[in-house]
């Protein structure tokens, strides 16, 4: 076959690809109902960014889903992400010992900061303080308690280089890990983790197909993210019961949830729903509720419809 033949076949496949795999548009109903949500909240100076895919009906939804946002705690499932990856090529194990201290460096000078137990939603670690904790069970911590402590520890043996190389090859590029939490000094001069409800998404089903680092790496974090605590937010939103995997983040003015819901007798969707600008969390969350619920109405009654 001769070069320029070659060079037609591939210009015809290329788009017949892309038709093949393009995510189907989003029901009225749907788009609507959530349109409604973010639009009340634009009209007070307020941010909602939603990102959803089903793997099930290949629908695919964004508003605002490239708007980057500081990424609270969500930063933690990229760096989980990056710890099963060592695990998987043997620079790392689920069993070995990981001292557990409360002293950090700033990324902006090196100097020292602590954390405070109060502020955490894992204030039980401070009392290993001086001993260790096997990396599996900080890891554990990290996502389904939200452990600063456990996240400050990790992402120094993850390394945020690590983190973010992973994201890229994910195809994650908005998400930024650049250091660990309660850096106040980095957090002044604009040094924050970030990332955007579509990059949060691609993140959440590479798991739930079972793509993200390996196969048995992806059931691990699966079988992590389903024993999470937090669960004011998308959760709240699905009837009493539903199977869902889910990682929050929440500082001030700023709550987030990602999440893999399954409904019953369906492959699983994922949906992200990352908000600014609530002085008030409870809000925030009651907000994030509702756009779940509206989701649920369309995908997760869809066989009684």
């Amino acid at each position: 076959m001769s070069p320029m033949v070659k060079l037609l076949v591939l210009a015809l496949a290329v788009p017949a690809l892309s038709c093949a795999t393009s995510p189907q548009p989003v029901p009225r109903t749907l788009q609507a109902g959530i349109d409604r949500i973010v639009d009340e909240a634009a009209l007070s100076g307020r941010t909602i960014a939603v990102s959803l895919t089903d793997l099930e009906e290949g629908i695919s939804y964004g508003r605002n889903d490239h708007e980057i946002m500081h990424a609270a705690s969500t930063m933690k499932v990229p760096v989980m992400l990056a710890l099963m990856e060592a695990v998987d090529r043997g620079e790392l194990r689920f069993e070995q010992p990981v001292p557990v201290r409360n002293e950090f460096r700033s990324i902006v000078d090196g100097s020292e900061f602590t954390l405070i137990a109060g502020e955490d939603g894992d204030p039980d670690l401070y009392d290993q303080v001086g001993s260790s904790a096997p990396l599996e069970e900080l890891m554990r911590r990290m996502i389904v308690r939200s452990s600063n402590l456990a996240t400050n520890l990790l992402i120094e043996l993850a390394t945020p280089t690590r983190v973010m190389d992973l994201m890229s090859r994910i195809g994650a590029r908005d998400i930024e890990v650049l250091r660990g939490v309660e850096d106040e000094k980095a957090y002044e001069a604009g040094l924050n983790n970030v990332a955007t409800a579509h990059d949060l998404m691609l993140v959440m089903k590479a798991i739930a197909e079972r793509k993200a680092i390996s196969r048995d790496a992806s059931e691990r974090m699966l079988a992590i993210l389903e024993q999470q605590e937090f669960r004011s937010k998308i959760p709240a939103g699905l009837p009493p019961g539903t199977r869902v995997a889910n990682k929050t983040g929440t500082i001030t003015r700023i709550s987030h949830d990602a999440a893999i819901v399954y409904p019953p007798g369906r492959r699983p969707y994922v949906l992200v729903v990352l908000t600014r600008g609530y002085d008030d969390g409870s809000v925030a969350a009651s907000q994030i509720a509702a756009v779940s619920s509206a989701v649920w109405d369309h995908l997760g009654n869809a066989r009684n419809r």
